[in-house]
């Protein structure tokens, strides 16, 4: 198997599936980060505790939940709480290792905009908005990010910055007093992009038979490469046949 026999979106949704760890505590987002975090949990990861934010901690759903409100959260999760309870003991006390999260628009140093696109006061485009990203940005111990690579998405600085990644860099973000340690990596269809000593993101790697010279050409700002480029690993026949399971009617894999 190799990449150029996955779509674009099943390439991002099992390498960002990757970067979780078995005993990682995830606050999962909606779209393909609930689908890669899925993944994780019915591959590599058995013991992933996954927490939703309508405030389902433990969640073990028998099918994808198509939103963060799905019945089928509950069934088999171990705790269901209120929302604001979800936040203040869980995420704001310290007890969530990851953040996944997406977003319209990622910039240089892994801020997230999901608010508007243009001026704010006369958007071209009103987006979802925030919901939850700003705390689990804020104070997840670490964020990960997943996003087609478009130019459109990569400007050098976001529209509107509605999830703190770096700020204008790691020291801007500390002095901020964020405790979360900000994105770790930025999965696209290209490549994975993690951030340097100073914050800003960096092309780490690429997937088979992709050129870096394409993730450069398709962002807002002269993308370093890093000196040991790697080159992700395909997806596997089980990561595959497992993501399909997860999303039959390609609702998030078309």
């Amino acid at each position: 198997m190799t990449e150029r026999d996955c779509t674009p979106s099943e390439l991002m949704t099992v390498n960002a599936a990757r970067l979780l760890r078995r005993d990682d505590v995830v606050f999962v987002g909606v779209g393909l980060p609930n689908l890669a975090c899925n993944l994780a949990l019915r591959s590599h990861a058995p013991d992933l505790l996954m927490i939703y934010e309508a405030g389902v901690i433990g969640a073990q759903p028998k099918r994808l939940p198509l939103s963060i409100g799905d019945p089928t959260l509950v069934s088999g999760a171990l705790a269901v709480c209120s929302m604001y309870e979800v936040f203040a003991f869980y995420l704001q006390r310290g007890f969530v290792s990851v953040g996944f999260m997406g977003g319209a628009q990622i910039d240089q140093y892994g801020n997230v905009n999901a608010t508007v696109i243009g001026d704010y006061a006369h958007p071209k485009v009103r987006l979802p908005g925030s919901g939850g990203s700003m705390e689990i940005a804020a104070w997840a111990d670490r964020t990960y990010l997943i996003t087609p690579h478009q130019s459109r998405r990569f400007p050098i600085q976001v529209d509107f910055r509605t999830s703190a990644g770096f700020l204008g860099g790691r020291s801007e973000r500390e002095a901020a007093g964020l405790r979360g340690g900000g994105p770790a990596a930025v999965v696209t269809d290209l490549g994975v992009l993690e951030p340097d000593e100073t914050g800003e993101l960096v092309l780490t790697a690429v997937h088979s038979g992709v050129d870096p010279a394409q993730a450069q050409q398709k962002t807002g700002w002269p993308l370093k490469i890093a000196a040991g480029l790697r080159v992700t690993d395909p997806p596997t026949d089980v990561e595959l046949r497992i993501l399909n399971e997860l999303d039959p009617n390609r609702i998030y894999l078309a």
